[in-house]
């Protein structure tokens, strides 16, 4: 086994970067929605949009990668992953830059490329680290999850800093900065050696029609809303509901709920054993944040309740990944296209909405509708796991 570990190390981190490149790209808009809207006069429900086209673009990959994955040169699909979220990023800054009567448009265009790279890396890291031989396979995806977490509390602080040091007009030089991950990323890639992946498994094929795997898609699709939705309104949602200085916000709003992400995937990846229970207690106790966070006339509580939705809601995606992996004996790249799928539906469309209910009646308001999909997330859980425990007797 240490042989192994040694053969794919520069692998794994490889996949850790691809997720660090994710959290840059998928947080990066969250971070300057406040000043796109005051700069660009760019609407909550456009801004919301951009979210919307960033987890929609994911989906497609995912959908493609559910039932042509076997079409693909994996290995090379792979290693070329960062220089897609490279060129993402640079129409991201360019356009907006240089033709600001255009930023939006901009904006849309450079989110939908780096989208692409993101969404591969999603599609493809987890088979990846699950091909590796390892004592704990569990563990192992579960700290892949946590690279992303760890990735935002990076990006979110070294971001506010930087906003606050160099003023919200260069925000472009912050996303130039942002490059540098991708950069690294693809440099790794270049020297690893990719394990063989499973394409052409039949029960794989199989399983995708099964009822189980249905469920299972839909618990990580509200596993996703839960998650991301926190995370991409947490830092607009303190400054603009909550009216707390942008600094303090996102340090202690979206920075934190990044950290307690990140807690609660390392503590599953080193302790945990039975993830139901973990699955269902994070949808429980993120609805129970959504509303505290929504119905509080007290700042900081309401702050603290978004940071806290960060630990509830830490392995509501990785989870399902690794309960669907406990309920299933082989699992193909299109098993995890599809429950990448399911995420990233819930990832879109939640913010989305939250952005439209906010245009239309306030973010306090957004948020409390935005619980509704942890509420549902948790009865979900339930009948899940009462159908494998039925199906197993």
């Amino acid at each position: 086994m240490k042989g192994i570990d040694k053969k794919y190390k520069s692998t794994k981190l490889a996949c850790y970067f691809a997720g660090f490149s994710m959290s840059a790209a998928s947080n990066i808009s969250a971070l300057l929605f406040i000043t796109f809207h005051d700069l660009y006069g760019i609407s909550f429900t456009a801004l919301g949009f951009l979210v919307l086209v960033n987890f929609c673009t994911q989906l497609g990959i995912d959908l493609v990668f559910t039932f042509f994955s076997d079409k693909f040169n994996l290995e090379r699909t792979i290693k070329n992953i960062p220089l897609l979220v490279l060129a993402g990023l640079a129409v991201y800054i360019v356009i907006p830059s240089f033709i600001p009567e255009f930023a939006y448009a901009g904006l849309l265009i450079g989110t939908a490329i780096f989208s692409v790279g993101a969404g591969l890396g999603e599609v493809l890291t987890s088979p990846i680290v699950a091909a590796i031989p390892s004592d704990n396979p569990e563990g192992e995806m579960s700290k892949l999850h946590s690279a992303y977490a760890w990735g935002t509390v990076f990006v979110v602080i070294v971001s506010t800093a930087f906003l606050k040091l160099a003023g919200r007009e260069n925000w472009m030089y912050l996303v130039l900065l942002w490059c540098i991950i991708p950069f690294v990323c693809y440099v790794l890639f270049a020297k690893s050696q990719i394990p063989e992946l499973n394409l052409h498994d039949e029960s794989g094929k199989e399983n995708k029609k099964d009822f189980g795997i249905i469920l299972c898609t839909a618990c990580i699709f509200f596993g996703g809303a839960a998650e991301c939705t926190m995370m991409q309104w947490v830092s607009g949602f303190a400054e603009n509901a909550l009216n707390i200085q942008k600094t303090y916000g996102d340090i202690f709003g979206m920075a934190f709920f990044a950290l307690m992400l990140g807690i609660g995937r390392t503590l599953y990846s080193k302790k945990g054993k039975s993830i139901y229970p973990v699955l269902l207690f994070g949808m429980g106790s993120a609805a129970i944040c959504y509303v505290v966070a929504a119905l509080s006339q007290n700042a900081v509580i309401g702050l603290l309740a978004c940071a806290f939705a960060g630990l509830c809601t830490s392995m509501l995606w990785p989870g399902t990944i690794i309960y669907t992996n406990s309920n299933y004996l082989s699992c193909g790249v299109g098993i995890y296209a599809l429950l990448a799928a399911g995420g990233d539906l819930g990832a879109s469309l939640s913010p989305q909405l939250v952005g439209i209910v906010a245009d239309m009646s306030g973010l306090k308001n957004g948020m409390l509708t935005a619980s509704l999909f942890p509420i549902a997330g948790f009865f979900l859980l339930i009948i899940t796991h009462r159908y494998f425990k039925n199906k197993t007797k």
